[in-house]
């Protein structure tokens, strides 16, 4: 897994705090940002976690790029609708021998890792086997369309990929790059850094928290499961460890 904050909304605390100014001070547009010093933006910033005013942090955005991750995750995180992301189309990018995620669970038994190796070889076989197949049967109606033998290579493969595709497992690994605001983030991060979210989607969120706390420290400085700011919130489902969780979050921030 790879996670790479590529961009964000330029001085993202000193944005929000801009917002959260025009909001209960007596500004306008012209005189809103003056004033703004580090350590009153740090004021604005804790006067809206503690109050709950959560849509001035909407104004502050981050596009992070991922890679390294399952389709399988790729449908969890997509559930996260407040989001824009780009993924690389199996569609349009043949596979050819993919790569995978292999969970630890599985690794951590041999003949379970083995099962699992062989399943990834057979199902590259099969995608292979399929598109070459497909591609045959595309390539000679494109020719009988009157099209040029190179013209109608390429356009029989990427028809042919388009349904072989559907072989593929949801182990195969996908790119992509996604952009949230801090708001959308901030309830990511409840859901998905919680111990009771998937293994791979949490260990994602984990990543991508450290990336922005590193830009927008006061925006995030609570972030991560509600376990960190009061009782948990999941009942007779909860993991039951809620001070080692604490540790743990408190060891990645020093």
């Amino acid at each position: 897994m790879q996670v790479k904050l590529l961009a964000y909304t330029p001085d993202p605390e000193a944005t929000v705090a801009c917002a959260a100014k025009l909001c209960y001070a007596a500004a306008d547009i012209d005189t809103v940002q003056k004033g703004l010093t580090p350590e009153k933006t740090a004021q604005f910033l804790d006067m809206l976690s503690e109050i709950g005013h959560e849509s001035p942090i909407e104004h502050a955005s981050f596009t992070f790029g991922i890679e390294g991750v399952s389709r399988s995750l790729l449908a969890q995180i997509t559930r996260h609708r407040l989001a824009s992301y780009s993924v690389q189309s199996q569609r349009y990018v043949k596979e050819g021998v993919f790569e995978f995620v292999l969970p630890p669970e599985i690794e951590a038994v041999p003949e379970a890792k083995a099962e699992f190796l062989q399943a990834m070889e057979e199902d590259a076989a099969h995608y292979q086997r399929l598109a070459e197949l497909l591609q045959a049967k595309h390539y000679e109606a494109f020719l009988q369309q009157g099209l040029e033998p190179k013209e109608a290579k390429k356009k029989a493969e990427k028809k042919a990929i388009e349904d072989a595709r559907f072989v593929l497992p949801n182990a195969c690994t996908t790119k992509m790059i996604c952009t949230m605001n801090a708001r959308s983030l901030l309830n990511f991060f409840t859901h998905r850094c919680c111990n009771r979210a998937q293994w791979e989607i949490r260990a994602l969120a984990i990543e991508m928290l450290k990336e922005v706390r590193a830009v927008a420290p006061h925006i995030f400085e609570k972030a991560g499961p509600p376990c960190l700011r009061g009782a948990c919130p999941e009942g007779k489902m909860s993991c039951g460890q809620m001070q080692q969780v604490r540790e743990r979050f408190g060891a990645l921030w020093g």
